[in-house]
């Protein structure tokens, strides 16, 4: 009974997550204009999604501000926890404690801040001023997933780099860095998550002509959302779902070799 009542339960939870993306992905396949009956079977929305501009020039925005945000922040937050690791308890408790204030901090109050000091300092917004904004918002995720690898680290395998003559760079690369390796992958894609699901930010700090996919939605949302833009969200929902397919093969082989 207690099995049948957890297997109904988590069939809900389920059901309540993935309903609607279901639900999504079939309207992109629908061949008429609208949403309230099924006319039938039609690629003419990913075949007009992929003629049209302006989605791809947002898609390519998107992508390529993520990918360099996502690794312009695992480096600066690599080193940042270098810096916090080598520091006393209550310092380093401050620091990370202050780090913690812009993933709790709305982002309206983020992008407006933003916004205001490129503006103040004479930065015209534009690509680069969004590509800035997404690595600011973006190096405190880093951080939170670095530096518990960094608490479990056993300093004597580096110094005993050290006492063998391994320069401080070269015992770093052969020993530091693949015990850390998992962190640096988690917060690589966790920054590269965010900066491809922002929106606030993105909306302040962007100037005239340049989108990204959540803001070119959120402007045609105002005139009618086209059924394109399912199939854009259907395409995004696949890759992503492949790609955590093939990460959780990699590992689950990697397990095994070690095992």
């Amino acid at each position: 009974m207690k099995k049948t009542f957890k297997g109904i339960y988590l069939f809900l939870i389920m059901l309540f997550l993935y309903l609607p993306i279901f639900t999504l992905m079939v309207l992109s396949f629908n061949g008429g204009k609208t949403m309230n009956a099924w006319v039938g079977f039609s690629l003419e929305w990913y075949e007009e999604m992929f003629a049209n501009r302006q989605i791809m020039e947002a898609l390519g925005n998107t992508v390529s501000i993520a990918f360099w945000a996502a690794s312009a922040s695992t480096v600066i937050g690599v080193l940042a926890c270098m810096g916090i690791s080598a520091m006393k308890e209550k310092p380093r408790t401050l620091l990370m404690g202050l780090n913690n204030i812009p993933l709790l901090n709305a982002d309206i109050v983020t992008g407006i801040s933003l916004m205001l000091s490129f503006l103040m300092f004479g930065i015209s917004l534009n690509y680069g001023t969004v590509l800035m904004a997404h690595i600011t918002f973006c190096i405190p995720y880093v951080i939170l997933s670095v530096m518990p690898k960094f608490r479990q680290l056993e300093n004597h395998t580096y110094e005993a780099a050290l006492d063998l003559g391994a320069t401080p760079a070269y015992a770093f690369f052969k020993v530091v860095l693949p015990d850390i390796m998992p962190g640096i992958v988690s917060g690589f894609l966790l920054a590269f998550t965010m900066s491809v699901d922002d929106f606030v930010i993105t909306h302040f700090t962007r100037g005239a002509g340049i989108n990204t996919i959540s803001t070119l939605i959120y402007s045609q949302v105002r005139v009618g959302i086209r059924p394109m833009l399912y199939a854009l969200s259907t395409l995004i929902f696949v890759t992503v779902f492949i790609i955590l397919i093939v990460v959780n093969i990699i590992s689950h082989k990697k397990e095994e070799k070690e095992s």
